[in-house]
């Protein structure tokens, strides 16, 4: 069950998160700090959704931890790596003018990051407003694992292609060591497995099991949108052999490569 004043909330929360954002990114003239907030937006919700909600303290509390060593982790990392505007709003700048983009960006990037992470945080919402159980069960220790397990593919695979682009013969070359042996997007696999387990704690409660819905958004944004889609519509051309990659490794989910012809 949802809460209309906890849906208000939580989504004010996210939203507060990004229009400070985007205030900043108007002065730096660098859209790419709404990339920066993303996690921080998920991090407020889920906060904003533990206190003001009536549900069952534990379970909501033990979700608001596991969301925030996530969120923190990943916002760190985007803005250790940042290193100018994404391409992406670059083009999005010229198309529209500087002017004009400062604008429009607040509802087409900042607030649109803002709704896509309250959706994505349904089953965080429900499990802060469902009282029931009142204890943590088997639901939550299993989906805690699960989280976490994701955090850590998600931050192992965020290190090595770090570290891959950091030595000097990385240039042109594929990213094919490490867990990027076994998925050519790791770190997308593990941020869709995190959510996923966000949802199997909030499955404890029996009002949660629609909430399915959020981490399947996560999913098709991951895969179709702003994931692997996007990232593999240039990178062949950027990088030699990565037809090769492509042919004996798994998209998505860590699978043994295919022998190499």
């Amino acid at each position: 069950m949802l809460d209309l004043d906890v849906q208000l909330l939580t989504l004010a929360a996210g939203a507060a998160v990004m229009v400070i954002a985007w205030l900043a990114s108007v002065g730096m003239e660098d859209a790419s700090v709404a990339d920066i907030a993303w996690g921080m937006s998920f991090v407020a919700i889920a906060w904003t959704a533990h206190l003001v909600g009536d549900g069952a303290s534990e379970r909501s509390l033990l979700i608001a931890l596991l969301v925030t060593i996530w969120g923190l982790r990943l916002s760190a990392y985007i803005w250790w790596r940042h290193d100018g505007e994404d391409k992406r709003y670059v083009e999005m700048r010229e198309k529209q003018g500087s002017g004009s983009f400062a604008l429009r960006s607040l509802g087409s990037v900042f607030l649109l990051q803002a709704g896509i992470a309250w959706v994505v945080s349904i089953p965080v919402q429900v499990a802060a407003t469902d009282p029931t159980p009142v204890l943590l069960g088997a639901f939550a220790i299993v989906g805690a694992a699960v989280v976490l397990v994701g955090i850590g593919v998600e931050a192992i695979a965020d290190f090595q292609l770090a570290a891959f682009l950091a030595g000097k013969d990385s240039s042109g070359k594929v990213m094919d060591r490490g867990l990027w042996r076994y998925s050519r997007h790791p770190n997308y696999f593990g941020n869709a497995t995190l959510w996923f387990g966000v949802w199997l704690i909030a499955l404890e409660c029996g009002s949660a099991w629609w909430t399915i819905v959020g981490p399947l958004v996560m999913l098709v944004f991951l895969l179709k949108v702003s994931g692997v889609a996007l990232t593999e519509k240039s990178i062949g051309s950027r990088r030699a052999g990565y037809e090769e990659y492509q042919r004996r490794t798994s998209s998505f989910v860590p699978l043994p490569p295919k022998p190499e012809r």
